[in-house]
């Protein structure tokens, strides 16, 4: 209830625009999504990242992924980008050999992606090999940013050839586009019908409509003789449209002939019976198409376009059943914002799904069923191009194929049996392997694959929304938080377990028993084996040799290698031959059958070792056919050979022996190189790099060192001649304050080849660092030799001829990229052999960098910290990795099989409410729509292990659980919930609350120990208590998943029974310790003041309290009152916010003498509240149901004269999210790294540290997980200026063209402070550093835009902005 401004002058200055508000008022947040949205809107199939590349794209909301199948119906995620809009519509526009002229050579052969958008903008987006995402290639404008009806942008249609695209808006509007072929613009011809006379898509919203009423359901191309070039004949657009007050929608036959630039209707089509809803285009028929009617198919023959007739008909009412019956949903539920009919209809439309209200999902009435099936996706059998296949889904979610059969006497058509039979699924693709996507609306999706006539089961794909409830619960033997969350409505609800990072699967850990590991190795037989056969361990002073396998079983004396040493290094130096190095010796050994079947058939290993002279050896890295170990004091090289003397006998010999002028500081030897990275998809600016480097070096033959120079550098070799410096990088690194950092040693370094060959090194101060070949060379400034490593002038005598110098060499290597990753040693552990293979940066805590993506993209691995890792690989495991962490070896794999770090519990029924109980480590989860008998609703306790629903709680019949929350009584705590006794919507149309009736319940949870749980509802999921006998758990996706709560490893299919676990005699069960009947349904609930606690009843709501600390008795102690419904309830110490379905939120007051409450502040804007949390009694923080959220703030009114009467509060600062957010809770967060670094004591912005413990989490029916971090002011002004720029820059500017201020700006007045947006900001951390220090300069030709801000402070840096933004990304992943 906003108050005017002559009621409250104190709310003037704040409601007038930030710059007038006291600085009291003043809050800064920086928005980052750390979980995407799950909820797959589109899937679509093409060659985008090149050619040959079989990609799949999933158009969500607001990004876009995307994947690929694996072979065995995996869905691997190669990249969600977000889109910084909302999403409309996407297609392919298929590759076409007559755009060759016309398209860019890096666009060759690859498939653009076609979207629409609130921009207003048709984009045309394709795959940036360089940036790893999606870059636009152009943007035609269309309308107005905004959801308009009746501007084309709704429905896309692409020609099957690539050569047009159609455009259509909700009503009565089309656009039309030829593609060019010849250069110039990508886009040839545009055309809008109705004509231009009737208005066009860039004129004003204030446009009349035109006369032709109707509404588009669907659009597509229908193709002509495939024999003719299509350009030159005129494309047919099918349409299927609703005149208004029509019974029956047409089909509608449109013509554009583009020479005379006019559009005309050719023929129309109407047959009495069911409604039509689609029309979809036969591919390969030269005109036939399927008209989809709710309750049959029609095959229509569109080949004469003036005389469109219907050729078979199929009835989907008497389609074969299914084989067997499952479980399914006849209709989603659906999501809906009941006050603004306009907003809802363009909502629902875009969410692509219906139109119920979210708080309404356990009503009884979730969709009517007109009694008529009809298909709800399809999709055609890929590369076929002779009898078109289709499988399409009723929405009773039968699957089933149709084929469409050529004969002498016309087109048939071959109806399947039932295939399949689940949830009805909102879209389908079918890809190369048999495999079809099949995507749910409100559930996980299914890989299927097709054998012997039936669709088969294969693997999840994740979809974790809507997001209803969460909580974040912070284990004190974790290190770090994780959310359990109510994600899905029946039959799909379940309880996840979300956390960030990539998931990894714990196969097994070990005992504690592993103190002072210094490395780990894993080393194959042959190098042509494609799994390991050793694993090598090495202690302080001991090595261990573990067979790879089931059972790890110590084969050290059957290899060979010194058990009573430290080994530095080891390896494979040719077939059937492993080296260890160690202090002082070299070893050669060749392992016995009893350590491998390809072994020596001796009964012990035959050895041979090699020493260097009155020196002791520092480093060593072994590689194919050659060794290099280096020596301190005096600083050596050597570079070993090995050759055969006779059988089994071998000699270690020195092929090269040099004097240093650089102690070496790490060394590594290159992978193998890879033999085809891509074809002509290739970036040709990558290819001077690669064809500079390999250009008379052999890469077999070459080294790569750090120096304690310090330097990184690349060595060549020829076994006959010298040593050639190819290339060479210098690392100074200096601080804000100018100081030359003096611990910039190289620990480790790694030649990487993906598009472009680089070198990457990690540092002993926690930093990562990216070098490249320049992308000219310059011969004529060469490296001066002393810089380096090798000096030669320094060499020993007998090897004359050991420095080779040719003109073009060395290269001097460019510093592209700088990343912070912690404050201890950075390790980098490739996990394949190949020289393009994805990286783990083991510092602070394990990292995975993203070998192919430009500059430093890492993403962190949900593992604890550890101190070394290597991958290992076997028959049954063979993407293993081990870690060694507290002393033990943990075996995992990476979660390649799962695209999010997500644990699921699935519940029967959907799950409302979650909260996590203390004291017996339990989740209390409410549910509803469960389908057990007369009971709809119930409480149960979940083990938060295993998932298993230890008790329940069950409520009457026809009563539905809304609210609970824990409250403490005296020094117990009491469960209190809410519930409704009506079945009917408890909110009328105005907001205002229905005379429905609710009831107040008050639950104790009680601990005994009972062996007797037949009187209780207790169920244990199968093998949740199992011991498993062999070391390795078998992973199977139908096992309960558990969770251990002493392993930051904990995996989603973690079985291991460490961590807390409830007693088999342990029960906890409800007891019902007070019951009424309450005046209004209970939508929420909320502790107040450790003593009291406020319950919602429609419009009003309640303070109450238990009399003497008696849960059997709750007295109401006073009443508030709203005008509208209540939907939302929170408090902090007395302060009260009430959030209502029109007025906003509201603070009260209680005072406790008097017992009554006091209405202090108003919200200065009416909005529709989804929740709200209290960051402090004056900042309030509340998320609507448009997508919005903002902070408000009353502490500039605390000192006025009139603090007492009713004022606004001031609106601090608000951020379109584009998504609803139904839950927010508070959190704590920090972003500052262990130590900082000498950076601190520059210029740089300092951060309130009180202020980190102001965290706002919040969650999305999306399934996003956002946080709100917030910030100092100095960090804030910092930040918005590099945002400023970023959202104009080509690199970085939002993909499909939306005004990003626009867009963050909606559903808020002008001239509110805006939320930063860290996906923006963490771009920049993508760049390299020439790109990050272009954007901040001061000469920006492609900045042009005047609401830039000015420019940066002077003393600001590029790093000063890294480290910020290094810190919030690497706190949040």
């Amino acid at each position: 209830m906003a108050v005017s401004e002559e009621e409250c002058s104190s709310a003037k200055s704040g409601s007038s625009g930030p710059s007038s508000s006291s600085s009291s008022a003043s809050r800064y947040y920086l928005s980052k999504c750390v979980f995407r949205g799950s909820v797959v809107l589109h899937v679509l199939h093409a060659h985008i990242r090149s050619p040959s590349s079989n990609d799949v794209v999933f158009g969500k909301e607001t990004s876009i992924e995307l994947v690929v199948i694996d072979e065995d119906g995996n869905v691997q995620s190669v990249f969600d980008q977000p889109v910084f809009g909302t999403l409309k519509d996407l297609a392919i526009l298929p590759w076409n050999e007559k755009f060759r002229a016309a398209r860019d050579p890096q666009l060759w052969g690859k498939d653009l992606l076609v979207a629409t958008s609130d921009s207003g903008k048709l984009s045309l987006l394709t795959f940036c090999n360089e940036m790893h995402r999606f870059v636009p290639v152009t943007h035609i404008q269309l309308s107005n940013p905004g959801n308009q009806m009746d501007f084309p942008g709704r429905k896309l249609a692409v020609d099957s050839s690539g050569c047009f695209i159609a455009a259509s808006a909700y009503e009565d509007r089309l656009a039309l586009f030829s593609l060019s072929m010849s250069s110039g613009d990508i886009i040839d011809e545009r055309i809008v019908y109705p004509s231009e006379s009737e208005g066009t898509a860039s004129t004003s919203r204030s446009i009349q409509r035109t006369s032709i009423s109707v509404t588009i359901w669907s659009i597509c191309f229908i193709s002509q003789d495939s024999r003719q070039p299509s350009k030159e004949h005129n494309p047919v657009l099918a349409l299927i449209i609703n005149r208004r007050e029509a019974l029956l929608n047409e089909l509608l036959l449109l013509e554009w002939n583009v020479k005379a630039r006019k559009i005309f209707v050719i023929s129309q089509y109407v047959e009495a019976g069911p409604l039509a809803h689609d029309i979809v285009e036969v591919p390969n028929s030269g005109g036939l198409a399927f008209l989809f009617r709710a309750g049959d198919v029609l095959l229509m023959d569109l080949r004469d376009h003036r005389n469109p007739s219907c050729v078979c008909k199929t009835n989907l009412n008497f389609l074969p059943h299914a084989m067997e019956e499952q479980t399914y949903v006849e209709d989603s539920c659906k999501l809906h914002d009941v006050d603004d009919e306009r907003f809802s209809v363009a909502a629902c439309a875009l969410l692509e799904l219906s139109d119920y209200d979210p708080m309404c999902i356990d009503s009884d009435n979730g969709g009517a069923n007109s009694g008529y099936k009809y298909i709800c996706s399809w999709s055609w059998e890929p590369e076929n191009n002779r009898d078109p296949k289709m499988i399409f889904c009723v929405d009773t979610g039968e699957f089933f194929m149709i084929e469409v059969l050529f004969n002498s006497e016309g087109p048939k058509v071959n109806l399947s049996e039932c295939l399949y039979k689940g949830l009805p699924c909102k879209a389908l693709l079918w890809v190369e392997g048999g495999y079809l996507a099949a995507l749910v609306e409100m559930g996980d999706g299914m890989v299927l694959k097709l054998e012997d006539g039936r669709l088969c089961y294969t693997n999840p794909i994740q979809n974790i929304a809507p997001i209803l409830d969460m909580e974040v619960v912070d284990y004190h033997d974790e290190k770090h938080d994780q959310m359990f969350a109510c994600c899905g409505v029946a039959p799909e609800g379940s309880l996840r377990i979300i956390r960030n990072g990539i998931n990894v699967e714990n196969l097994h850990r070990t005992a504690s028993i592993y103190q002072g590991v210094s490395g780990t190795w894993t080393v194959r037989m042959k190098v042509t084996d494609s799994h390991h056969s050793f694993l090598v361990l090495s202690f302080l002073d001991e090595t261990r040799i573990l067979s790879v396998g089931l059972s790890f079983t110590d084969v050290t004396d059957s290899v060979g290698f010194q058990p009573n040493v430290c080994t530095l290094a080891c390896g494979l130096v040719t077939d059937g031959l492993l080296v260890q190095i160690h202090r002082s010796t070299v070893k050669l050994c060749l392992p016995t059958k009893a350590s491998h079947s390809e072994g020596i058939p001796l009964s012990s290993p035959i050895c041979t070792s090699w020493s260097p002279d009155n020196v002791g050896i520092s480093l060593g890295a072994v590689g194919h056919n050659f060794i290099v170990v280096s020596t301190t004091n005096p600083c050596f090289l050597f570079i070993l050979g090995v050759r055969l003397l006779s059988v089994y006998q071998y000699e270690i010999y020195e092929m090269q022996h040099l004097v240093l002028q650089n102690e070496l500081s790490c060394i590594s030897i290159p992978g193998q190189e890879i033999e085809q990275k891509q074809s002509n998809s290739s970036i040709s600016a990558n290819n001077s790099s690669i064809s500079s480097f390999q250009s008379g070096v052999d890469i077999n033959k070459t080294f790569v060192i750090g120096t304690h120079k310090p330097s990184v550098e690349i060595w060549f070799f020829a076994p006959g001649g010298g040593i050639t410096v190819v290339a060479c990088g210098t690392i100074s690194l200096t601080n804000t304050i100018g100081s030359v950092k003096s611990d910039s040693i190289p620990q480790d370094v790694r030649l990487v080849s993906a598009d472009k060959y680089y070198v990457l090194a990690g540092l002993r101060n926690g930093m990562l660092l990216r070098f490249e070949w320049p992308a000219e060379p310059c011969p004529s400034s060469p490296i001066n030799m002393v810089d380096t490593a090798l000096s030669s002038t320094n060499l020993v005598n007998s090897v004359t001829n050991a420095f080779d110098k040719r003109n073009d060499l060395p290269s001097m290597l460019q510093l592209i990229a700088i990343r912070r990753i912690g404050i201890t040693p950075i390790f980098l552990v490739p996990l394949g052999d190949t020289l393009d293979a994805d990286i783990i940066v083991l510092a602070d805590r394990p990292w995975l960098l993203h070998s192919a993506r430009q500059g430093l993209s890492y993403t962190s691995i949900s593992f604890q910290p550890a101190t070394h890792v290597t991958p290992v690989s076997c028959v049954e495991f063979p993407k293993g990795i081990l870690f060694v962490a507290e002393n033990s070896l943990h075996l995992v794999e990476m979660g390649h099989g799962k695209r999010l770090n997500v644990q699921k519990f699935h519940l029967e029924g959907t799950p409302r409410k979650v909260l996590y109980h203390d004291e017996s480590k339990m989740l209390l989860v409410m549910r509803t729509e469960l389908n057990c008998g007369p009971c709809l609703s119930d409480i149960c306790c979940v083990d938060s292990l295993s998932g298993s629903v230890l008790s329940s709680f069950r409520l009457e019949l026809g009563e539905t659980g809304k609210s609970m929350e824990l409250v403490r009584v005296g020094s117990e705590q009491v469960l209190v919930v809410g519930t409704s006794l009506s079945s009917g919507p408890h909110t009328m149309p105005t907001g205002e609350a229905e005379s429905c009736k609710g009831r107040l319940l008050v639950l104790c949870l009680d601990h005994v120990q009972n062996s007797d749980s037949g009187s209780m509802t207790f169920c244990s999921k199968a093998g949740s208590s199992s011991q498993k006998t062999s070391p390795f758990h078998e992973i199977v996706t139908y096992a309960p998943e558990l969770l251990s709560s002493s392993s930051l490893g904990s995996s989603p299919d973690d079985n291991s029974s460490d961590g807390i676990k409830l007693h088999e005699n342990e029960v906890w069960q409800f007891r019902l310790a007070y019951a009424t009947k309450w005046p209004g349904v209970v939508l929420k609930i909320c502790p107040y003041l450790d003593r009291y606690f406020l319950a919602t009843a429609g419009n009003a709501f309640y303070v109450c309290g238990f009399p003497n600390d008696n849960p059997q008795r709750v007295r109401r102690y006073a009443m508030g009152r709203t005008r509208y419904m209540i939907t939302s309830l929170t408090a902090h110490l007395t302060r009260i916010a009430v959030g209502d379905c029109r007025d906003g939120i509201l603070l009260y007051s209680y005072h406790e003498e008097a017992k009554k409450l006091e209405l202090l502040y108003n919200d200065p804007s009416q909005r529709i509240v989804a929740d709200c949390i209290l960051m402090d009694a004056d900042t309030a923080v509340v998320s609507d149901r448009k997508g919005s959220i903002a902070v408000l703030c009353s502490d500039h009114l605390e000192a006025s004269d009139n603090a007492g009467a009713q004022c606004n509060m001031t609106l601090s600062c608000a951020y379109f999210m584009a998504e609803i957010a139904m839950s927010i809770k508070k959190g704590s967060y920090s972003y500052r790294l262990p130590a900082d670094d000498v950076l601190e004591g520059g210029n740089g912005p300092k951060t309130n540290v009180d202020s980190l413990q102001n965290t706002i989490i919040a969650s999305t029916l999306l399934g996003s997980i956002m946080i709100f971090i917030p910030l100092s002011r100095e960090e804030y002004e910092l930040l918005e200026v590099v945002q400023a720029r970023l959202v104009v820059h080509h690199l970085t500017a939002p993909v499909l063209g939306n005004d990003h201020h626009e867009f963050r700006s909606r559903e808020n007045r002008v001239g509110v402070p805006k939320i930063l947006d860290g996906d923006i900001l963490t771009q920049f951390l993508e760049l390299t550093s020439m790109q990050q220090k272009m954007i901040l300069s001061l000469e920006q030709p492609d900045m042009v835009k005047p609401s830039l801000k000015p420019l940066l402070p002077s003393h600001v840096s590029v790093n000063q902005v890294v480290q910020l933004l290094e810190r919030v990304h690497d706190a949040l992943n």
